[in-house]
């Protein structure tokens, strides 16, 4: 009896644990400027060479003062000025104020700045500044590593670098980053049925809509990738693709022919080339999600239903992804949520339905179904904002009833 054609099914967190512990980092350490570490994966912390600010500095245009030498009339001559960049340290004359600007650093004897608009200036040559409001020491003042202090670890390896940690590495003047190699995945499609978009269709034909959606979110993410086109339903054309894309990638990705047809060579192929980890789920959509070993890479053999094959990407491929390239990979946040409608559900699988999520008048999060939810409906994925989680056990949900949410998240996004 073929394993897809056996009563039990591997409940999803039981797979997601063997995915885990059966991968390994893949690549290599190398050295990219800052131009070209955005996704990147940081190898080693990054440990701050400066502090964040990295002198005192006014955080207002306005006036720098010691607070207490403020006279009971609130009002002091101006010294001078001080501009952003200004690199003089030019000192607070004693009994007076000083003209500064946001960013300019603090003069030596200053403590405490006070915004313009709480100020009032006098006419004339010699200027008087009257301050409005009380000022204590600090106020208006960002204190040199009140941010980041020199030393400090301020992003810690394994992170996937996103647009705020380059904002940050340039803030503290790094310009080269230690990063791993980008993760090598290959990908192809399984299938006489699959047809290139843009080509005509002819009868019992469809368009291979399954590469293009995962190479899209592939391309969000820190890898290569190799992109070997449409295979058809041949023995020895899909051993020669497997063997071809084991010998050039760390991940071999294959959509379609995982299941249990005459024409799905796949499982044949690869008890001959490989080993299968699991091929069989308890999650809807996706059953037949399949995670195994080629010679020198990972397979992942997603469903040929396009839903099917964009929700197991998502779930578990990424988990494969992420630790195989050395990311420290969060899984989504799930959150409850009151569902608007009944959803159509049976024991048995974890079911990711697709849902619209939205904030009703009392602030309360709630959920509806994006409409029909077979797993080659493609539509009920563009209309959706989140994945509805109905657990294995549970049957079908009423209207009312609470369920979780996971709000999607990259690479979906």
């Amino acid at each position: 009896m073929d394993c897809c054609s056996q009563p039990g099914l591997m409940p999803i967190e039981q797979a997601k644990s063997i995915l885990r512990d059966s991968t390994e980092l893949k690549t290599q350490i190398q050295t990219v400027s800052l131009e070209d570490a955005l996704n990147r994966v940081l190898a080693e912390d990054i440990v701050s060479p400066i502090n964040i600010p990295p002198f005192d500095n006014s955080a207002m245009d306005g006036y720098a003062i010691c607070a207490e030498q403020m006279p009971n009339n609130n009002t002091l001559p101006l010294s001078h000025k001080v501009f952003a960049g200004d690199t003089q340290k030019i000192a607070l004359e004693p009994g007076h104020c000083v003209r500064i600007m946001t960013g300019a650093p603090l003069p030596p004897g200053c403590d405490a700045v006070e915004m313009q608009e709480n100020t009032e200036a006098s006419e004339g040559e010699e200027q008087e500044i009257t301050f409005k409001q009380p000022i204590n020491k600090g106020k208006n003042v960002r204190l040199k590593g009140e941010d980041v202090k020199q030393g400090q670890v301020v992003i810690p390896a394994n992170t996937r670098l996103n647009s705020s940690h380059i904002g940050l590495l340039a803030t503290l003047g790094i310009n080269t980053i230690a990063v791993q190699s980008l993760l090598k995945v290959a990908l192809f499609s399984s299938g006489d049925e699959l047809v290139q978009p843009g080509k005509p269709l002819k009868h019992g034909q469809i368009y291979d809509s399954n590469r293009f959606a995962i190479r899209a979110l592939l391309a969000k993410l820190p890898v290569e990738i190799i992109d070997l086109g449409v295979i058809a339903d041949d023995k020895q054309l899909v051993t020669d693709a497997f063997v071809k894309a084991d010998k050039m990638a760390d991940i071999v990705i294959c959509s379609g022919g995982v299941s249990v047809g005459e024409a799905d060579y796949t499982k044949l192929v690869l008890d001959e080339i490989g080993d299968i980890n699991f091929w069989k789920l308890a999650i809807k959509p996706g059953k037949p999600f399949a995670f195994g070993q080629l010679p020198n890479s990972y397979f992942i053999g997603l469903p040929g239903n396009p839903v099917s094959a964009y929700v197991t990407f998502y779930k578990l491929a990424m988990l494969v992804i992420s630790k195989a390239c050395g990311w420290a990979y969060d899984e989504p946040l799930q959150v409850q949520a009151i569902s608007l409608q009944d959803f159509k559900k049976s024991p048995g699988r974890t079911d990711y339905q697709r849902g619209l999520a939205s904030i009703n008048q009392s602030g309360q999060l709630q959920v509806s179904s994006t409409g029909a939810q077979g797993s080659a409906i493609f539509t009920s994925l563009t209309q959706a904002n989140c994945f509805v989680v109905l657990e294995q056990d549970r049957g079908r949900v009423s209207a009312g009833e609470m369920v979780t949410l996971e709000m999607f998240a990259e690479p979906i996004l």
